[in-house]
């Protein structure tokens, strides 16, 4: 299994420590030192992967009109509320109980038992793995916005948190089918991404467009410029800083030299993808697209959350460039077929999960195609992908298609014009702006 905290002797640094006369005199082991220094590692990487919310929070807020600000950062603020809590109560177990079949967990819900703590860690690994948890749900909240009723988002992320994203840890991380076949996904491109990107697709078709998106004559996609781009940029840079505890916790052992390279390709793939997505849209539309951009590094860094510990910092450059232009080549595709994604996260967490996945079965060091290592791996990749995205959108097509059947799924056009903060929620994000004003109101 691939999310089990490995335990032991940390560092040569301990031994001397225990060898003090502090240590004689407290009677504390080195195996209970090494056990405090991998959970405080895991609590730093718990805390940065929480920051991400914050940014998935600023970024869609941002990327969104005035009238809907105080919506998105209320989706987002359930999200974490409810996804913790439906994780504790159900998901965790689903994932890492003792299997069924290799499908499902049947134990360890509200993290009672003893089929998972082989180091006494299970709390802390909980906390770490709950953030992995929600940030697959949030990824639906951008696709969706602007348009769909609150209550029914606060179900999906429930469903995603106890239910849908369990059963694909369960299938990999936590040892089941897929995992047997060998298929690699270091920290989450396909298990966490491409996750929340599939179910993200199938909301944003149920919902249908938000009104004016696509000109009813032409059926050209319009755009409909977000609030504000600081806010935006904010968030990107806070799923940035993020990314470093998302990636480099995945270690899940403090191995220096694995870390240190887990950091540095995730560095140079964000890196690369912002960099590539501006030049990109510099060429193509004759101006450098700051929404793209941003758009481009979190590519970047979704293509190489797969493949961190397995590529070369070369090949996480040549992924980072990829994502670059594949996410900007994304939007305009769903824009063609009339998918209405406000922030884009369709394209850089659906479509680039997959790239960094398949990126994997091309360019890891062992056993990669590009190096030698046969079709098996890619092979494994592919079978992985296709199983995690049938399994997606089949439950999340029933979810929505039961809302939708009830009517619970999107708000009315009025409620639409004037914003969901008012009628969702009795207050407007930016409550000193005209409610009349055009800027609001657009």
């Amino acid at each position: 299994m691939k999310r089990l905290l490995k335990l032991g002797v940390v560092t040569s640094a301990l031994m001397v420590v225990a060898a003090g006369p502090a240590y004689a005199q407290d009677s504390i082991s080195i195996d209970d030192l090494a056990q405090a220094t991998i959970v405080l590692y895991l609590m730093v990487a718990t805390v940065l992967v929480f920051i991400m919310h914050a940014g998935f929070a600023m970024l869609e807020a941002g990327m969104t009109r005035t009238k809907n600000a105080a919506n998105i950062i209320g989706k987002n603020l359930m999200t974490i509320s409810v996804g913790i809590l439906v994780y504790y109560a159900i998901g965790w177990g689903l994932m890492y109980g003792e299997q069924v079949a290799s499908l499902f967990g049947t134990d360890n819900f509200f993290l009672l038992g003893d089929t998972y703590d082989p180091d006494g860690t299970l709390e802390i690994d909980f906390a770490f793995q709950a953030m992995f948890a929600a940030t697959a749900a949030t990824i639906v909240s951008g696709a969706v916005a602007e348009r769909m009723k609150f209550g029914a988002y606060v179900a999906v992320a429930a469903v995603m948190t106890g239910l849908i994203y369990p059963i694909v840890g369960a299938w990999t991380w936590g040892g089941g089918w897929i995992d047997q076949l060998g298929f690699a996904d270091f920290a989450g491109s396909t298990i966490v991404h491409m996750t929340g990107g599939v179910a993200a697709l199938v909301g944003a078709a149920f919902l249908g467009p938000r009104i004016g998106k696509f000109d009813p004559k032409t059926g050209k996609a319009r755009a409909i410029p977000g609030h504000s781009m600081p806010m935006a940029a904010l968030g990107t840079l806070l799923l940035f800083f993020g990314w470093f505890g998302f990636n480099g916790g995945s270690v899940l052992e403090l191995d220096g030299v694995l870390i240190g390279q887990v950091i540095v390709t995730t560095a140079l793939a964000g890196a690369a993808g912002g960099t590539m997505a501006g030049i990109y849209t510099r060429l193509r539309n004759g101006k450098w697209d700051v929404a793209m951009m941003a758009n481009g590094i979190l590519a970047g860094l979704v293509g190489i959350t797969a493949g961190a510990d397995m590529v070369n910092n070369f090949m996480a450059l040549l992924v980072g460039l990829i994502a670059g232009i594949v996410v900007a080549l994304s939007v305009s595709l769903l824009d063609a077929i009339k998918i209405d994604d406000p922030v884009g996260a369709i394209s850089v967490h659906g479509t680039c999960g997959i790239l960094g996945t398949l990126w994997v079965g091309l360019a890891a060091t062992d056993g990669g195609l590009f190096f030698g290592g046969g079709g098996e791996l890619l092979i494994a990749q592919v079978i992985g992908i296709l199983g995690v995205a049938a399994w997606v959108a089949v439950s999340s097509a029933i979810l929505f298609g039961i809302l939708k059947g009830v009517g619970q799924l999107r708000v009315s056009e009025e409620e639409e014009f004037e914003g969901l903060d008012v009628h969702e929620h009795g207050v407007a994000g930016y409550p000193e702006l005209p409610s009349g004003s055009s800027y609001s109101q657009s």
